[in-house]
């Protein structure tokens, strides 16, 4: 049986699933991420291993999606937020555990991919994919294939400054990358809570339904929120005017976004036409480990 096994290796859980042929679902589960190197290479080949066992098959070839990159210079892992991981040779290693090729890439591209293939960007050419979550990321794919870039570092959005920011929001806070004003630090869940509740606030839940209920301070906070997202997403539109933007991570779910959004896009787009399809991601917090699955895709399996 042909066998596709995805990996999303998250800050606090990993997710495991193997496709069949048909990109059937066989197999699905989640661990707790260690905390340290040696510990992960262990769980994730424990993973892999005891699906292969379960389905009696073996993969040929894993993907892997990770909260950083590979640097093309030196191979090792840079920019992850789980910091055991940088500069170890995070593919390498697990390559030589289980004795065949792995490939990783950044989870944002996994997110991208995935629903490019058959989530919510299915049948656009070009598709720009976010992640709204405790961080804030980015992938572009491309007539079904995912756009590395020349420094491994398209799609990396949520480090770029906020566009047509007010006098108020310069410089703005101070990112963990060492820049200020980063995307990241601005529409990340944290940025969320804390424009609601106040600095140190970490959770928005439940914030559409305070503002429901008339709490202003939700109100203003969810509102700015739809305004900064919409100057930043007005900016990929004048660089890459994607067929598709797909919108994954906790925040996707708050309707406001695509409510309010595309409209408060239009006056920051270079055109005279300012159609955008803002779309909420289709396989949710799976669409990473459905696009890892499919980083080998398009390339003739090498069992045949």
């Amino acid at each position: 049986m042909s066998l596709r096994i995805g990996i999303d290796l998250g800050g606090t859980k990993t997710e495991i699933v193997a496709l069949g042929p048909a990109g059937e679902v066989l197999l699905r589960q989640r661990a707790a991420t260690p905390g340290d190197y040696d510990g992960i290479i262990a769980t994730l080949a424990g993973l892999v291993e005891a699906a292969e066992a379960r389905l009696g098959a073996r993969a040929t070839r894993l993907g892997m999606g990770i909260p950083g990159s590979l640097s093309p210079a030196s191979g090792l892992v840079r920019n992850a937020n789980t910091q055991c991981l940088n500069g170890r040779a995070l593919d390498r290693d697990l390559a030589a555990r289980l004795g065949r090729p792995v490939r990783v890439s950044n989870d944002a591209n996994c997110l991208a991919l995935s629903e490019a293939a058959d989530g919510a960007g299915a049948g656009h050419a070009v598709v720009f994919a976010v992640i709204l979550g405790t961080g804030v990321g980015g992938g572009v794919v491309v007539s079904g294939r995912v756009l590395e870039g020349r420094n491994r570092v398209a799609g990396e959005w949520g480090h770029t400054p906020l566009p047509w920011a007010a006098p108020q929001e310069h410089p703005g806070p101070r990112c963990w990358c060492g820049q200020r004003g980063c995307l990241e630090t601005m529409l990340c869940g944290p940025a969320l809570a804390a424009e609601w509740k106040g600095e140190g606030a970490r959770d928005a839940g439940g914030i559409e339904a305070a503002a429901a209920s008339g709490d202003k301070a939700a109100q203003a906070a969810l509102e700015l929120h739809a305004s900064r997202l919409a100057r930043a997403l007005a900016g990929v539109v004048n660089v890459l005017d994607p067929d598709a933007i797909v919108l994954g991570g906790g925040l996707s779910n708050l309707g406001i976004l695509y409510e309010r959004v595309p409209a408060l896009m239009a006056p920051y787009i270079f055109g005279d036409v300012a159609e955008v399809r803002l779309l909420r991601a289709r396989h949710g917090d799976s669409s990473g480990v459905f696009g890892a699955a499919r980083l080998w895709d398009g390339e003739p399996d090498p069992a045949g």
